[in-house]
Order: C-alpha cells, then structure tokens, then sequence
C-alpha cells in the first residue's frame, strides 16, 4: 500500500526586528520535529541562491539610494523564487515549510512604511506567491522603542538603520493587518519570557495538526 502523503502546512513568522521570532522559529521546528513532521526552515529575503544574492542588494548599507518601487520589486522577486524552488514543492510534498517573513512584511514595511499602495504591492505578489497563502501567520507584538535597543549600530543593516518614524509605521502596519485578517494571523505579544511567547504559540500549533 502506497504511503498516504500528508498535507503540507505553511506557517509565517512576521514582526519588526529583533522581535524575538528566530527564537520562537526554532522552538516552532522541535515541535514539528518531535511529531514526526519532515520540516523545512526558510527566510525572507532568502532561502534560494537567487534570493539571498537579492538580499545582499537589499540590505547593503552602500544601497541607500535604493527607490521604493525598486525596493519592493526586489522583495518580490526574491519571494517569486522562493516560492519556485522551495515553499510550494516542499508544501505539495506534504512537508512543514516555517518561513521567517513572507508577503505581510511588504505590506508593513514597502506599504506602511514606504508609503507605496497596498494595492500595487498586492498586484504585483499575486504573480510572485503562485496562489500559496499561509495556513496561520505569527505576528510577534513588540514596539519598535524596545527592539531598537537591541540592535548595535555597527551591525544594523540597511532597513534597520531606518529612522524610529519608519519603524513605528511599521509597527502600525503589522497592528492593521493582524486586525484585517484575524483568521490567519495571530497576534503573540513577545516582551515576555520565552517560554510563555511558546505557550501561546502552541495553543495554535496544536490546532493545526488535529
């Protein structure tokens, strides 16, 4: 009898930085791990050759000139590839794919931040994500006050090196979108100990595989 395959389980990850979602990524892997699921860890930009030379273009310091519109094809292009070649044929394998940032970060950042329309940004990544959409989303809550503290200036790169201003609209996208799509994406507030940022995760994580 030939193996049953299983669904595959998309997950995203999303928030300012040093919100605390490479800890929680880990901890989300050992879950999955732990039941027996083949699991696959990836980040945006990233996770292909292709993408991750495409996020050396967009966090280089050196790229300060960089325009909006260029900035937000970039990060959809390297989206396009890592759908290609990573996040679509591992979920149609049945495999778990984490992904640490996906399509909400241009929304936050390129829409919010940058000031460009949602609509255009939704446009144009309705091409790159090929119909994948996360089965839940992780929005770690944590203000830009307290994570910017964190962050050394000497290794900041370029999007980090934004002004608290920008930041904040950041934040304040995040905030929005959690709100327009409660269904997907849950909100875990993440200026607490680990442990308990883990529990509340688990509480969906134990939805998913029922």
């Amino acid at each position: 009898m030939q193996k049953q395959i299983r669904k595959g389980i998309f997950i995203t990850c999303e928030g300012i930085d040093r919100s605390g979602k490479s800890t929680q990524i880990e901890l989300i892997r050992n879950f999955f791990k732990d039941r027996d699921y083949e699991v696959i860890l990836t980040r945006e930009p990233g996770g292909t050759d292709i993408s991750e030379k495409i996020r050396e273009i967009l966090l280089d310091n050196g790229n300060a000139k960089m325009g909006e519109i260029t900035e937000m094809m970039l990060y959809a292009s390297a989206r396009a590839q890592l759908v290609h070649e990573v996040i679509k044929p591992c979920i149609l394998a049945g495999k778990v794919v984490i992904c640490d940032r996906f399509v909400d970060s241009s929304y936050a950042y390129q829409g919010f931040g940058r000031g460009i329309d949602t609509d255009i940004i939704m446009q144009v990544n309705a091409v790159a994500l090929s119909g994948i959409e996360p089965d839940i989303t992780f929005f770690f809550d944590i203000e830009p006050a307290v994570t910017l503290k964190r962050i050394r200036s000497d290794e900041a790169d370029r999007m980090e090196k934004e002004n608290i201003d920008f930041h904040n609209r950041v934040y304040s996208g995040y905030k929005a979108l959690a709100a327009m799509y409660p269904e997907r994406i849950k909100t875990i507030k993440s200026n607490r100990q680990i442990s308990e940022v883990y529990d509340d995760v688990c509480v969906y994580l134990n939805k998913l595989i029922i």
